[in-house]
C-alpha cells in the first residue's frame, strides 16, 4: 500500500478512535454531572434615604458537584411601581464553589423621583412593589444551563423621621432678651439607617417669630433609633411681645418650626406645633 493512503487509513481510524472516545466521555459527565439549582432567598435594602434606595435581591445557586461552576451570562431587569430603574448584575465568570451554596446578589438602585413626581407621596407608602425578571447562564461540563429569574414582591418605603419637641430651657434672660435651649427629638421610623443631613426651620414661640432653627448635618441615624440635639437661641424680647410674656413667666407656650428635613438629596416639608412647658 503506497504510503499516502496508508497514513490516510491511519488519520481515519484515529478520527474514529477520538470522536468515540469524545462521545463516551461526554457520555460520562452527562451521567455524572447534577443539574445545579437556583432559589430566591431575600429583598432587602442595603441602603436607603429619603431620596433613594438600594433593593438587593439576593438567589442562592446550590451546586452539588465536586468541582466549581462559573457564571457565563445575567439578563436582569428591574421595575418598581411598575417603571424600570437601574440595575447591577453579578460578574460574568463569577466562581459558584463546588458541593455547596452560593449567593448571587442583583442590585437596584430606586431614585424615588423617578418613580412618582412629588416625593412625599411615595415616602407616605408604607410597602412599594417590584417585579425582577431575566435568566442567568451556568457554565457546565455539558454546556451551559439557562435558569430564569422572575419575582414580584414588596420592599420597605423609608418614612421619614418623627421630630419633636422636648422642654425648651431658659439660660438667661434680661429686660431686652432671652437665651433658650430648644432640645429636639429626632426618631428614625425605619428598622434600617437613615442619612440625616439637617433639619432648619423659622420657629414661632406663642405667634410671634423668634429666629431660625438649625441642626447642621446629624449624620446616620440609627435604625430604629433616637437623636436628641439642642438648639440654643438668643431672642430679641423687644420685637416680640407675646412670647416676651411667655420666656418671662414660664409655663406653656405654643411652638412652631416651619422648615425642612434633608436626607441625602431630598428634602421634605416640616411643620411642627406643639405645646411645651418652658423651664427655668
Amino acid at each position: 500500500m503506497p504510503t499516502m493512503k496508508r497514513a490516510l487509513l491511519v488519520l481515519a481510524v484515529l478520527s474514529l478512535t477520538t470522536l468515540s472516545g469524545c462521545a463516551a466521555l461526554q457520555n460520562l459527565l452527562k451521567g455524572a454531572f447534577k443539574k445545579p439549582t437556583l432559589t430566591f432567598k431575600t429583598a432587602r435594602l442595603s441602603s436607603a434615604s429619603l431620596s433613594d434606595a438600594t433593593v438587593d435581591l439576593v438567589y442562592e445557586v446550590n451546586n452539588p458537584n465536586g468541582f466549581g461552576l462559573d457564571l457565563a451570562s445575567v439578563d436582569y431587569s428591574f421595575f418598581v411601581e411598575g417603571k424600570q430603574v437601574v440595575a447591577g448584575k453579578p460578574k460574568k465568570g463569577l466562581s459558584l464553589k463546588s458541593n455547596g451554596k452560593s449567593e448571587l446578589v442583583f442590585p437596584a438602585n430606586v431614585k424615588f423621583a423617578d418613580i412618582v413626581p412629588v416625593v412625599e407621596t411615595f415616602l407616605n407608602k408604607d410597602r412599594a412593589g417590584y417585579k425582577a425578571e431575566g435568566s442567568v447562564g451556568i457554565k457546565t461540563p455539558i454546556g451551559v444551563l439557562k435558569f430564569p429569574l422572575s419575582k414580584e414582591g414588596t420592599f420597605e418605603v423609608p418614612k421619614i423621621p418623627q421630630v419633636s419637641f422636648q422642654a425648651p430651657r431658659i439660660k438667661g434672660i434680661s429686660g431686652t432678651s432671652a437665651t433658650v435651649e430648644f432640645p429636639l427629638e429626632i426618631k428614625n421610623r425605619n428598622s434600617f439607617p437613615l442619612p440625616v443631613a439637617g433639619i432648619t426651620g423659622a420657629l414661632k414661640v406663642a405667634g410671634a417669630n423668634v429666629g431660625t432653627l438649625s441642626t447642621g448635618n446629624l449624620g446616620l441615624l440609627d435604625g430604629s433609633g433616637t437623636k436628641q440635639v439642642t438648639l440654643p437661641l438668643t431672642i430679641n424680647l423687644l420685637n416680640v411681645a407675646s412670647a416676651a410674656m411667655a420666656l418671662r413667666s414660664g409655663g406653656n407656650a405654643q411652638v412652631k418650626l416651619d422648615g425642612k428635613l434633608t436626607s441625602d438629596a431630598q428634602s421634605v416639608p416640616l411643620n411642627l406645633s406643639q405645646l411645651v412647658n418652658f423651664v427655668k
